[in-house]
């Protein structure tokens, strides 16, 4: 039996396996389609994030190849670095770095290469999808499903450190505690950057955004893998640290009374 009172596991591990997966074919897929392009064939860009702008030439999504980027802020004059359409590459190539345009500003500064080619990605992105990787697989080891999303997401602690927080009710708090971990750095080191002219590097951006993806995937694999059901609906049959039990408001509203 596991240590939530189950003998089971198999849905924390096929949803942290398909969030492993995914984010794992996203995190190799940037650093491999770089390399099978040929060398130099991916330009130095700057576009916007949540838009699509190197999809062509001159047509749909072509902001970042358009004069109108030149006189941007936000973008360059494409014109010196050579026009690119990642709608003309290999379909593979193009889904990668089609996704990349869509999700990321593809600012070359801030920007690995690799083979000659920019990354389809951020620095700061290749580190939420190798942390969301990482959230993935702590929540394939360590997770289990305990009802409710809170206490399938201290599932991962081992219950003899979670005695006192249990106790005291903190759990709540621990959660919130871990998103502050999480989004602060993230959120400062970004936000400084638009209304200062701080720039941030490569290993900032990296070590800010990996936390970020491993919170947001450890909650993720938690929210879905919390499921009452297969406790048959009865919250008794919970195993929680520290002899804590959960209960129906019918129950609370019983013992109250």
């Amino acid at each position: 039996m596991n240590k939530n009172g189950l003998d089971d596991r198999s849905r924390e591990r096929k949803v942290s396996l398909w969030v492993m997966g995914i984010s794992g074919f996203f995190l190799v897929s940037f650093f491999l389609v770089p390399l099978i392009n040929e060398n130099g064939s991916i330009p130095e860009l700057s576009g916007r994030a949540n838009a699509f702008d190197y999809a062509t030439i001159d047509g749909w999504g072509s902001w970042g190849n358009s004069e109108s980027n030149s006189n941007s802020h936000i973008g360059h004059n494409q014109s010196e670095f050579g026009h690119f359409a990642w709608t003309e590459l290999d379909p593979y190539s193009a889904f990668i770095y089609g996704f990349g345009d869509l999700n990321c500003h593809n600012k070359n500064e801030r920007s690995w290469e690799i083979n000659g080619n920019q990354m389809p990605v951020c620095t700061r992105d290749v580190g939420i999808f190798f942390g969301a990787f990482l959230g993935g697989l702590l929540f394939f080891r360590r997770g289990h499903n305990r009802w409710t999303v809170r206490d399938s997401f201290l599932s991962v602690f081992p219950d003899s450190k979670l005695k006192k927080i249990y106790d005291n009710d903190w759990r709540i708090h621990v959660i919130w505690a871990f998103a502050a971990l999480a989004i602060i750095p993230i959120g400062l080191d970004g936000g400084i950057q638009m209304i200062t002219e701080y720039e941030s590097n490569s290993f900032n951006r990296l070590i800010t955004g990996t936390p970020f993806g491993i919170f947001i995937m450890w909650f993720f694999c938690s929210s879905l893998s919390s499921r009452p059901s297969l406790f048959e609906l009865d919250p008794s049959r919970v195993s929680l640290p520290g002899n804590a039990k959960l209960m129906t408001q019918e129950e609370v509203i019983s013992e109250s009374e």
